[in-house]
């Protein structure tokens, strides 16, 4: 079966994530058949099906027609074969119990189609062992969305042991159809990837206030503020459910063994029903408190450590043993979970052959299996980390490999987009140094005669500083006089370059992304983008430059109004305000984006130089901007794009300006 040859989902199970993946196959353009055992059920999972997609309309990330026309494809059923007569793909989301799914497919053969494929949503259940319940086990492979579906770009495509390839290209294809980041998972392991990383990373938080070696509050402000995840350890296992992770790693200990036999501090949890968020209270009280107040000043560096050693040494299994590589395991837990950078790359940051040390000290003091180091992990750590060799100098074309950004030069436009949509593209330090260099090599590159910045996906052009990544320096007055120190000097080379920058924005543009977007030349923007500058909100300041760019494109008082209020402001509202020189339609602005900044790189190079460098002159000196404009004018009379110009116009041609 080919991607073109799927027109019918049936989707088996309408709870929270059964509802959600139907939803999101009806606005792929997928006609969906929303099954459960009860009308009740059923019902609901299309009411919430409704409810969402209204509140996408609202929100102007679909139109009002699209979210009917979505409604439309979706079809309840409590009939099993009603609901799978039409399927081309069937997808399992039934409770995650082994039991309960093998019974589900073993009535499911009964019905679908010989060339229906199968793909079951577990977190970690084994699909080798599910896909033999089946008549098609080729046919049969795992594809496990993230909650809630709709918002969650990453779906894990895992292989079983009898799964086809082609069955994994098919669904792979699906998930993109659908909008989401495939991540192939080559083997069937529990847990994965991304649970194989967060559920031992709970478990040993767990270990760690069991064994008295820190409290709750240390470990989760150490995994907050110091390792800059988005949530602490407990934090997390109460959002999701101590429960969920609890089973999770029950299975893990059973397949894999006693390293991941869950700590009692989990079980306590589970056995009083205290759960987290969804019973009122877990390892922090929802009901009478205030949720999970964490303090940003507890972090422990052991803690630190500990964690990474153990998360480390997980990354190493799901390498050693094939079942995915360096860059899927960062790129899963980076989409999946969050995290700023993925455990690969923090685990090197943090050095292998401390880790391991960290490791085998913890092994020899407690004697538990879990600190046991791979024999990966030890190669690894020999050969100086799990992503050494990974990446060139420079790519292909040229142009440096970087880590969270996306640099390209086509039709003489160098392109910057920021590569963080799983943290709505927030500014980190290490984003400021690529952005720095990245300049630098557009500026020195002839061949670069416009820059055009955006943002990767279409929820953020950036959302802001990614400030828990940039947390951990705490509130030392010092450090945060670098910080916007760092930031206003990268900001800057952007507007001094004397190439034209065209900032192309796609949702949010907030705090020191739109402070990064009032360093370029021109701004076009979707018509769903949203603006503010929200630090007076959080008792800070722009600290990039905003508050003296801002003033120079819209006026003292237009931005004192957006500062002081910290408000949101609609694309529209921006383009009266002349902060956004073109609005046009969401489903345009890459196409118009691209145009507009060839239509830069067209012009006359050493004229744009001269005229942003005259106008910089004239902010704050009008005799030395016109000195400036005096001078350029006279350089380019003596200019062959002068000539080619003039012959152009004469001609009725368009000219080819070589700047010379």
């Amino acid at each position: 079966m080919q991607l073109e040859d799927v027109q019918h989902v049936a989707v088996l199970g309408a709870g929270n994530m059964g509802h959600g993946i139907a939803e999101v196959a009806a606005l792929a353009g997928y006609d969906v058949a929303l099954r459960d055992i009860k009308e009740e059920f059923v019902q609901n999972g299309y009411d919430q099906i409704e409810w969402s997609l209204g509140k996408l309309a609202e929100k102007d990330r679909i139109t009002e027609s699209e979210a009917d026309a979505a409604l439309d494809r979706v079809e309840p059923f409590v009939d099993l074969e009603a609901s799978l007569a039409d399927a081309d793909v069937v997808i399992e989301v039934v409770p995650e119990k082994m039991a309960i799914k093998k019974d589900v497919y073993e009535e499911v053969v009964e019905y679908a189609s010989e060339e229906a494929v199968f793909v079951t949503n577990t977190s970690s259940l084994s699909i080798t062992e599910l896909s033999e319940v089946t008549d098609r086990p080729e046919r049969f492979c795992g594809m496990h969305f993230f909650n809630p579906p709709v918002r969650m770009d990453l779906v894990e495509v895992i292989s079983g042991a009898h799964t086809a390839e082609e069955t994994l290209e098919l669904i792979e294809g699906l998930a993109e159809s659908m909008g989401k980041t495939p991540v192939r998972v080559r083997k069937d392991s529990p847990g994965f990837i991304v649970n194989r990383i967060l559920v031992p990373l709970m478990n040993e938080a767990a270990w760690i206030v069991e064994s008295g070696d820190a409290t709750i509050e240390t470990v989760d402000s150490t995994t907050k503020f110091d390792m800059g995840l988005p949530m602490g350890s407990f934090e997390l296992a109460d959002q999701v459910g101590i429960d969920v992770g609890y089973h999770v790693l029950e299975y893990m200990h059973e397949v894999l063994g006693d390293a991941y036999r869950p700590c009692p501090l989990l079980g306590e949890k589970v056995e009083a029903e205290d759960l987290g968020k969804k019973t009122g209270a877990g390892f922090y009280d929802y009901e009478d408190g205030d949720g999970a107040q964490i303090p940003s000043d507890a972090i422990d560096p052991d803690v630190r450590r500990r964690l990474l050693a153990v998360m480390a040494n997980e990354v190493a299994g799901l390498i050693g043993n094939d079942v995915a590589d360096a860059d899927a395991v960062d790129q899963a837990v980076k989409l999946g979970a969050g995290f700023p950078d993925g455990p690969a790359k923090l685990a090197d940051g943090e050095g292998l052959d401390r880790l391991v040390e960290t490791l085998d000290a913890l092994h020899g003091e407690t004697g538990e299996e879990r600190y046991v180091a791979t024999d990966y992990l030890r190669e690894a750590a020999d050969a100086g980390g799990f992503r050494v060799g990974d990446r060139s100098e420079d790519d292909e074309s040229g142009v440096a490999a970087y880590e969270v950004l996306n640099v390209t030069v086509e039709d003489r436009v160098g392109r910057i987009e920021i590569d963080r949509p799983h943290r709505m593209n927030t500014i980190s330090g290490e984003l400021l140094d690529e952005f720095a260099d990245a300049i630098d090599r557009f500026d020195d590159d002839d061949e670069v005669r416009a820059i055009l910045l955006s943002g990767a996906g279409d929820r953020a052009f950036s959302a802001g500083a990614d400030v828990q990544s940039m947390a951990a320096g705490g509130a030392d007055p010092i450090h945060a006089v670098e910080l916007s120190r760092r930031g206003q000097q990268t900001f800057g080379k952007l507007e001094e370059s004397d190439k034209p920058v065209l900032a192309a924005i796609d949702g949010y543009c907030l705090g020191g992304g739109m402070e990064l977007a009032t360093a370029a030349d021109m701004r076009i923007a979707s018509e769903r983008s949203e603006f503010g500058q929200p630090e007076h909100d959080l008792g800070l300041l722009p600290g990039w430059g905003g508050t003296q760019r801002l003033a120079r494109i819209v006026g003292e008082g237009r931005a004192k109004e957006i500062i002081f209020t910290a408000e949101r402001y609609e694309a529209e509202t921006l383009e009266a305000y002349g902060f956004v020189n073109e609005l046009v339609a969401d489903d345009e602005l890459e196409e118009r984006a691209r145009e507009l900044a060839a239509a830069l790189a067209a012009g006359p190079p050493i004229a744009q130089t001269y005229t942003k460098r005259a106008m910089h002159a004239g902010r704050t000196d009008a005799e030395a901007g016109l000195e400036v404009e005096a001078l350029g004018f006279g350089h380019v009379m003596n200019t062959d794009d002068l000539m080619e110009g003039i012959t152009a116009f004469m001609g009725d041609g368009e000219p080819e300006f070589e700047g010379k």
